[in-house]
């Protein structure tokens, strides 16, 4: 009951402002980021006045496997949907600037990021390995976030669009590669191997060819059988079976399984399973995602919200999320402009590869679980340091989107 209430409190209270970002020119991301975040601040105050207040807290839980459960979906079906909206041949065509940009978008940042830990966290044995679990968080991009605004825009099959998303596929790898060579660090107390670090890489590339044979060669095939049926639910059913098997398939070699969702949604192409299909599956991802899923999504990140390095440890949180801004703005917004965008629109681009979403609370969660900050807690940075990531997390989140905003929409709207 406390769930569900929780459910539809956070639907409800999301939808209302999106829409209400959208009639004052900001993407509904930006309201639904809100609704999640002024949703968890409200009940931290409820429940810290205790009584009927917490009463009312307790009523419409909030951190509920339900909500979670819904909020992953959200990711699924936003990146299948960006998938669908895509051409593999005109990501392959910008492939060279998108890796550009993904490189100098986790590089700098990355080395950024670690410096600003290195200088304020104490000497302890674990500064090091902090210092550089840092600058792997800042190194992260998440992808839904910029595909959702994009997708508002109807910038998603731009070269803009198409670059940004493939850029935040590559940064997708990239990070989870550093992230992969940090956990091995904290669960056996050595770095990787070089035939490790390779093995992780070989992976990685096998995903990429063995999804790109089966969607170019197999997935045709029984989407055009089906196409014979005349039956959506059949072909949604393949969709569904496809992205689920990409899924798994990256989880297996060591990748995040929304890279595989968004292969699966990336051959699902007119010229593929016939025009009807295509336009069916649009409209309904269009419909699952902006109506229902996505809106719980963004909501979600808000309700991390955790003020505890406002308090302890301001100067750190301000530094670091300028730093985050700054690191992808430079990082992925310079190479951008060296290859052939204009100013404005590297701008976007830095912008848009900086948001951190519930990709980076993944990433968060695995340094709390092996106790990384436990080493010198008594520091009020360090004892911060999970929240101040999490603000982090939720400010560049929220930042992004408005951003992307102002600097792609066109004069006089």
């Amino acid at each position: 009951m406390e769930a569900l209430g929780g459910l539809f409190l956070v639907f409800v209270f999301a939808r209302l402002l999106g829409e209400g970002a959208e009639r004052v020119g900001q993407p509904a991301a930006v309201g639904e980021l809100l609704a999640g975040l002024l949703i968890g601040l409200a009940l931290v105050f409820l429940t810290s006045a205790g009584g009927v207040a917490a009463d009312v807290a307790a009523f419409v839980y909030v951190d509920s496997d339900l909500i979670h459960d819904v909020a992953e979906a959200g990711i699924f079906f936003l990146l299948l949907s960006a998938g669908i909206d895509m051409k593999p041949a005109q990501i392959a065509s910008h492939s060279t600037t998108s890796f550009l940009v993904a490189a100098g978008g986790a590089l700098v940042p990355l080395v950024s990021g670690a410096w600003l830990a290195w200088v304020f966290l104490p000497d302890t044995e674990m500064r090091i390995v902090q210092a550089a679990f840092v600058g792997v968080a800042l190194a992260i991009t998440a992808i839904p976030t910029t595909v959702r605004v994009l997708a508002e825009m109807g910038l998603l099959s731009t070269r803009l669009g198409q670059t940004m998303v493939a850029a935040a596929i590559f940064d997708d790898v990239i990070g989870l590669v550093l992230l992969a060579m940090i956990t091995a660090l904290l669960a056996t107390g050595h770095v990787p191997s070089l035939f490790e670090v390779v093995m992780m890489l070989a992976k990685a590339i096998a995903f990429f060819v063995v999804t790109g044979l089966l969607g170019a060669h197999v997935y045709p095939r029984i989407s055009r059988k089906l196409h014979v049926l005349q039956i959506a639910s059949a072909e949604f059913a393949i969709l569904m079976a496809v992205a689920l098997g990409y899924a798994l398939l990256a989880e297996a070699l060591g990748m995040h399984w929304i890279v595989g969702v968004f292969m699966a949604g990336l051959f699902f192409e007119p010229d593929r399973v016939g025009p009807r299909a295509y336009t069916q599956m649009k409209i309904l991802m269009g419909g699952i995602t902006a109506g229902f899923l996505g809106p719980v999504f963004f909501a979600s990140i808000g309700l991390a919200v955790d003020l505890t390095a406002v308090v302890q440890a301001p100067v750190f949180l301000a530094a670091l999320i300028a730093i985050a801004i700054a690191g992808k703005l430079v990082g992925a917004g310079v190479p951008a402009r060296l290859t052939g965008f204009s100013t404005r629109e590297s701008a976007a681009i830095g912008m848009g590869m900086s948001s951190r979403g519930a990709v980076e609370l993944v990433v968060i969660s695995i340094a709390v679980e092996h106790g990384l900050f436990l080493v010198g807690a008594t520091d009020r940075v360090v004892a911060a340091m999970p929240s101040a990531l999490v603000l982090m997390a939720i400010a560049t989140t929220l930042i992004a989107p408005i951003a992307l905003g102002a600097l792609l929409r066109p004069k006089g709207r």
